[in-house]
């Protein structure tokens, strides 16, 4: 089994292995010079020799690194100079390196104790060795080893840290998925109840209410006919806008938010006879499309809430540029109601739970506006009373908010 500093783990260490090669070489060359100049006429001289040159090329090829066999060779051989002649002791720094990269520390601390131990040996062989230098090599194996361990476990638990961000990441990146997928799924819910869902409503009660005049009114029959034939062609603008772009027909073809709230008041007062009048306050500054877009859908979903059930008698549609802010206010002179305090009707409340509206009604409208604006870091008022009509405020900022987490 491969140590965990191998090459294939850690690629960084492939240039320190060229230089522990180096290194060991020119102490072995160094060792062998010096023991030809003091004993080249000794007859273990050409053993000595050989047993050089087999160990240089055997630790330079640097199999010694990667299969245990090859690298007990190499310390066979490098045990056998050493006892041979002593100053071929000083190698014993690069294999001691050697012996802990191929090994784990259980097996690798033993083996550099005998490694030290011989080279304690051979210094107190060498004629005229000062005694106090024979601690010096467990001192110099102690710190190389110490070092060594303490590196190799910090180094392991900078990849268990890195492997645990990356995990971590990935986690994150899923979660930020899963937001990303509710996300969408509440703005298209959003989107599809203020636009085909309305359109739908209206025409049923268009459908309904001409299937229980037609005998009697045959006219107003076939105007109720028309005026939901009216609804399902925009309505089908509006699925065609849905899934090009999600931007609001009215808002697409009239070009400005202005525009787009002046035809709907328009368009509101000819299909359901209610009169609604649109006014302009303040001088029209650019806006974020979303917020255009969310404006125009919340008057749409006001001026439904007013049809179906505020039974009044005239509405308006006001849009105010206040500084940093616009502002949509949609009122009538209808029955109202009590908004609940901690409905989304209230201020502040949550945007889960609709008021009481008179009529019961789908109660899906005062949530999903607040959600819109939420989204915008905009906020929703409804102001109401009964018998004193409904008005419903939309406040957005006149630039982007930043990203809501």
């Amino acid at each position: 089994m491969r140590h965990p500093l191998s090459r294939a783990a850690d690629p960084d260490a492939g240039w320190l292995s060229a230089v522990m090669r180096l290194v060991f070489v020119l102490l072995l060359g160094t060792s062998l010079t010096r023991y030809l100049t003091h004993h080249l006429a000794s007859p273990l001289t050409p053993w000595v020799i050989a047993l050089s040159v087999a160990l240089a090329a055997g630790h330079l090829s640097g199999l010694s690194e990667r299969r245990p066999a090859w690298l007990a060779a190499v310390l066979g051989s490098w045990a056998v100079l050493v006892l041979m002649a002593p100053s071929f002791a000083w190698c014993a720094v690069p294999l001691v390196y050697t012996v802990l990269r191929a090994f784990p520390p259980r097996a690798a601390i033993p083996l550099v104790t005998v490694l030290t131990a011989l080279v304690m040996v051979a210094q107190a062989r060498l004629p005229g060795a000062d005694p106090t230098l024979v601690l010096l090599p467990p001192a110099v194996a102690a710190l190389a080893t110490a070092v060594f361990l303490y590196m190799q476990r910090q180094g392991a638990r900078q990849r268990k840290l890195i492997v645990d961000l990356i995990r971590a990441r990935r986690e994150l990146a899923a979660v930020e998925r899963r937001q990303g997928a509710l996300s969408e799924r509440e703005r298209l819910s959003v989107e599809i109840h203020d636009t085909l869902a309305q359109g739908l409503s209206s025409q049923q009660m268009l459908l309904q209410a001409a299937d229980l005049a037609w005998e009697q009114d045959a006219a107003a029959a076939r105007g109720h006919v028309r005026t939901a034939a009216a609804i399902t062609a925009r309505n089908l603008a509006e699925a065609r806008r849905f899934v090009h772009d999600l931007a609001p027909a009215d808002l697409a073809e009239q070009g400005t938010l202005e525009a787009a709230l002046a035809a709907l008041a328009e368009r509101e007062a000819a299909e359901s006879g209610l009169p609604v009048r649109f006014q302009l306050d303040g001088s029209p500054v650019p806006m974020p499309a979303a917020a255009q877009s969310a404006l125009l859908r919340i008057a749409q979903g006001a001026l439904a809430n007013v049809r179906e059930h505020a039974r009044a008698h005239r509405a308006s549609i006001t849009l105010s540029y206040l500084g940093d802010q616009a502002v949509l206010d949609v009122a009538d002179d209808g029955r109202g109601f009590t908004p609940s305090p901690n409905g989304p009707g209230g201020p502040g409340g949550p945007a889960g739970r609709a008021p009481a509206v008179p009529g019961g009604g789908r109660g899906h409208g005062l949530p999903a506006m607040r959600a819109r604006l939420r989204q915008l870091g905009g906020t929703l008022t409804v102001e109401s009373a009964p018998g004193e009509g409904t008005v419903v405020s939309a406040a957005v900022p006149l630039e982007s908010p930043p990203e809501v987490r």
